[in-house]
């Protein structure tokens, strides 16, 4: 079923937390998700330690450039949904999970670095599309906005994506005090306590519109014909 990565060559991106949005809003639509935490901080594999754990989330934290391919393939077979948290670097782990995944999300921050590190993840799609000979659907959601203010910076952001027309999701992931609690306490946004933690609604609201963009772009191509082939014969 639909592979879904994450990736931005600078760390700090928000990717980590993206991932893990994604992943617990598709669980509790009662779909199963296979994880993969290919960041070497390993922050999705310390939150799937903590209580609250969805049971039909799988993590799986040991991955090698040799193993990734058929990790991922593997896993599509059984869940209904593959989340790739990957690392803020190019490498070979990266470059293999781009070219088998559905799609390619790219978070940035409102900054000129994050943008530059996206641009790379970009650049490397491009190339992989010349290998693997089809098109790799991506996007970029903007991340860790405020909600009250546009920066400067986030605005310079959002115009040179649109000139080089980048498609953008129209949700943001704003800065929430209860994303951060996800890392610390585990679970997912619907088993925090809304008495411990500020507009968690709020919160809630654009989780859910965030998995909703992401799941309307990531139906599974054409191309998942020659994957399913490729895994028969391999």
């Amino acid at each position: 079923m639909p592979v879904i990565s994450f990736a931005n060559a600078k760390g700090g991106a928000g990717k980590t937390t993206a991932a893990l949005l994604l992943a617990t809003e598709v669980a509790e639509r009662g779909k199963s998700v296979t994880l993969f935490d290919a960041d070497p901080q390993r922050w999705i594999s310390t939150w799937s330690d903590l209580p609250g754990r969805p049971g039909n989330i799988q993590v799986i934290s040991e991955t090698t450039p040799a193993s990734i391919t058929e990790q991922i393939m593997d896993a599509a077979a059984r869940s209904d949904y593959v989340i790739v948290d990957l690392e803020g670097t190019e490498n070979l782990i990266v470059a293999n999970t781009l070219s088998v995944s559905d799609l390619v999300v790219i978070p940035i921050q409102g900054s000129s670095m994050d943008a530059r590190g996206g641009a790379k993840i970009l650049n490397l799609i491009k190339k992989l599309e010349k290998i693997v000979r089809h098109d790799i659907k991506h996007c970029v959601v903007l991340t860790r906005t405020n909600a009250a203010v546009t920066t400067r910076a986030l605005k310079a952001v959002q115009e040179n994506l649109a000139v080089a027309g980048i498609d953008v999701l129209l949700t943001p992931i704003v800065e929430r005090a209860a994303y951060r609690d996800l890392f610390d306490f585990g679970g997912g946004l619907r088993s925090q306590d809304t008495r411990m933690v500020s507009n968690l609604d709020k919160a809630k609201e654009n989780a859910e519109m965030f998995a909703a963009e992401i799941l309307e772009r990531a139906m599974v191509s054409p191309r998942r014909r020659w994957y399913d082939i490729f895994k028969k014969v391999s």
